[in-house]
């Protein structure tokens, strides 16, 4: 009497396409978990304890706390340092966007020509992005120093001690003083993203532009412009989310003085939460932050998605 075998499914067949399927989705979540519990714990949690804490009138510290509403948030329009906050940011947007980009789109179109040394230009000028925010501020703080700083000192070696004056400390030019180091250490980015950009453009373009008469400035504003759409979107849009969130630079250079002239959003949210003991407040403020960063991030987000799915 014959012995019957077992004979295991040919691959392919249903029953080998289900199991590869089934464990195949077990095997990627199982990969997925670690990182997906460091996101939770470090990212979501935080991130939903601050969005109720923003609804309280926690201090901070105490383990007892009233929840208020929306008072946190009521309250932000009728203070004048919030008003002087978002002033300050839209300020420090505008010019923190507009002279790095222009100044770095400059610098890219130099080192995409003939130069010399082109290597070396490039560390220097993108230096300045790889260095610590506080090394900046200390660099810039010892620049701006009223009594034996370096800008002072020229002005009075030139003849010029009427202009000598204590950049950070009045009102008038400490949010100006500010933003000077600020474009400064921004202009390398897009001056990188632009140089790629630059040396992606098909040469041909240029040569039977050359060929039918057009001139460099219509070269660059028919050729060059469009063909850097996709740079100037990444560039500005990055740019714009790293302006929201500025903290680093005004709060090692100027602490947010004199008085309230540099405070800006997020320092405003530090001195709530630390130093004023209104926890409720500062994370309500933070919140803000954080809606109009992810506000200005998703136009970014969606053109790269449609861009990877083409």
């Amino acid at each position: 009497m014959g012995t019957a075998t077992l004979e295991a499914p040919a691959v392919g067949t249903p029953v080998v396409r289900r199991r590869r399927k089934k464990y195949g989705g077990l095997n990627a979540w199982l990969f997925a978990l670690p990182a997906l519990a460091v996101y939770l714990i470090f990212l979501v949690y935080p991130a939903l304890s601050s969005l109720w804490f923003s609804f309280t009138d926690w201090d901070g510290l105490s383990p007892t706390y009233n929840v208020v509403g929306l008072e946190n948030y009521l309250q932000m329009p009728k203070d004048p340092v919030v008003i002087q906050a978002v002033i300050n940011n839209i300020i420090w947007t505008i010019v923190t966007i507009f002279f790095p980009v222009v100044i770095g789109l400059a610098l890219a179109m130099f080192l995409n020509g003939k130069v010399r040394g082109k290597p070396v230009l490039r560390l220097i000028f993108y230096t300045p992005c790889v260095l610590p925010l506080v090394a900046i501020a200390s660099i810039w703080g010892w620049l701006y120093n009223p009594q034996y700083g370096a800008i002072n000192s020229f002005l009075r070696l030139i003849g010029l001690d009427s202009l000598a004056q204590p950049w950070l400390g009045q009102d008038s030019t400490a949010l100006a003083a500010v933003m000077v180091p600020a474009v400064w250490l921004r202009v390398g980015f897009p001056m990188l993203l632009y140089l790629a950009a630059l040396q992606g453009i098909n040469q041909d373009m240029y040569e039977a532009a050359t060929v039918d008469g057009a001139t460099k400035s219509q070269q660059f504003w028919h050729i060059t412009m469009p063909s850097l759409k996709p740079a100037h979107y990444i560039v500005i849009a990055l740019s714009l989310i790293d302006s929201f969130k500025v903290f680093d630079l005004i709060y090692a250079m100027t602490y947010g003085g004199p008085g309230t002239a540099t405070q800006v959003m997020g320092t405003w949210m530090y001195f709530n939460v630390f130093q004023y003991y209104q926890a409720g407040y500062g994370t309500a403020i933070a919140v803000v932050i954080t809606v109009v960063a992810i506000a200005v991030s998703i136009p970014y987000v969606r053109s790269q998605t449609k861009e990877h799915a083409v």
